[in-house]
């Protein structure tokens, strides 16, 4: 047993050091004053975001980027309430072009449809794709155009935040969210790219019609980013980059309830079951196990099974390799205001990462009002 938690402490302890070592590999891009050249086509699929999308639209108008060299592709995916009257209001007045487009649905994965069709449309070679409840930073196209000049790539992946602090269940997200953004930062330092986020990502269209798109993993729900970061990866390892830079964060709302948190979880862990990355499965159990553990051996050492003081060292050494990786992560997006939550969240997060993995063996989820079996 001994053994056991030892291997697993190590293997987690490597994990966490390369991701923090690989953060500060990857180099934070500098924009440089050059003229603007890229021409992107901006998709952002959408369902029901009538609260969400004045903010998305605002921050579409307020890009800086010329208007004439990016269109935005709104696709609306059956929406029940008033998003398209609202949208269609705001574009009278915003001067972008914009458009709306139905979805048409034919597999299984209602945003990978709503993706597809809209690069159907795109009338340019780079798209951007994000989502309804995202705020986009004023330099957000000037970021991946400056990047784009300077570096031979067919995919960017950019950073993502959360907006909202206010209350512990924030904050508690907002520690979990850096820390998969740190993961995904570390593991392109350490050249094993293994995740990315839709709400800020960028590919090349034919990058995506050369692929097929969506083919192979249609019939998963979700997974529009990291399922195309892996077919990418497989064809072009070396043209995939990361966008470090703190005027590319994307901005995003978190959950509003723990039900909500645990559906949204539940819906990324039923994928991770099909990822292809070897590297991404094993920080992915690695993780499991030892939160596991972390919960197990308490009990075990109550029946006389494990000594406690082992356990003691074990949880030490995993809250301080946490917090090296979630301070360095949080002074990129300065958000290291969120730290006043991280020991209370630190003791949840093993039962809350446990049961969401073990309930997404078994359940179902929902989604934009929407029932999806697992």
């Amino acid at each position: 047993m001994i053994i056991l938690c030892i291997t697993i402490t190590v293997l987690y302890l490597a994990l966490i050091v390369s991701f923090t070592i690989g953060f500060d590999k990857v180099k934070t891009f500098v924009l440089s004053d050059i003229q603007a050249k890229t021409r992107f086509s901006v998709v952002i699929p959408f369902r029901n975001e009538a609260y969400n999308l004045p903010k998305l639209l605002r921050s579409l108008e307020h890009l800086n980027y010329s208007k004439h060299l990016f269109e935005v592709i709104l696709i609306d995916d059956e929406s029940e309430d008033n998003s398209v009257a609202l949208i269609n209001t705001a574009l009278n007045n915003s001067g972008l072009n914009l458009k709306i487009i139905q979805n048409d649905r034919i597999t299984n994965a209602p945003k990978k449809d709503a993706i597809t069709n809209a690069i159907k449309q795109a009338k340019h070679e780079w798209i951007v794709t994000t989502d309804a409840d995202c705020i986009l930073p004023k330099f957000w196209l000037d970021s991946f155009d400056g990047f784009i000049q300077n570096h031979n790539t067919v995919c960017i992946t950019a950073p993502v935040t959360y907006y909202d602090e206010h209350s512990f269940l924030s904050r508690f997200q907002s520690l979990d969210f850096m820390s998969l953004q740190g993961a995904t930062i570390g593991g392109f330092g350490v050249s094993q790219p293994f995740l990315c986020n839709g709400a800020n990502f960028a590919y090349t269209k034919a990058t995506f019609q050369e692929l097929n798109g969506f083919e192979g993993n249609s019939n998963i729900s979700s997974g529009d980013d990291i399922f195309l970061l892996e077919k990418i990866i497989i064809k072009y390892p070396k043209l995939i980059h990361y966008l470090k830079f703190e005027k590319a964060i994307v901005s995003t709302k978190p959950q509003p309830s723990w039900a909500a948190l645990i559906e949204q979880r539940i819906r990324w862990a039923a994928k991770t079951g099909n990822y292809h990355s070897w590297f991404g499965k094993l920080t992915g159990l690695s993780v499991f196990l030892m939160n596991l553990m972390i919960l197990i051996l308490p009990v075990l050492s109550l029946f006389g099974f494990f000594n406690i003081k082992i356990w003691v060292y074990i949880l030490v050494i995993k809250l301080n390799i946490d917090f090296l990786l979630l301070y360095k992560t949080s002074a990129f997006f300065n958000q290291r205001q969120v730290f006043r939550s991280f020991l209370i969240s630190f003791f949840i997060y093993p039962f809350f990462s446990v049961y969401v993995a073990i309930l997404s063996l078994f359940k179902g989820y929902k989604w934009k009002g929407r029932s999806f079996k697992r």
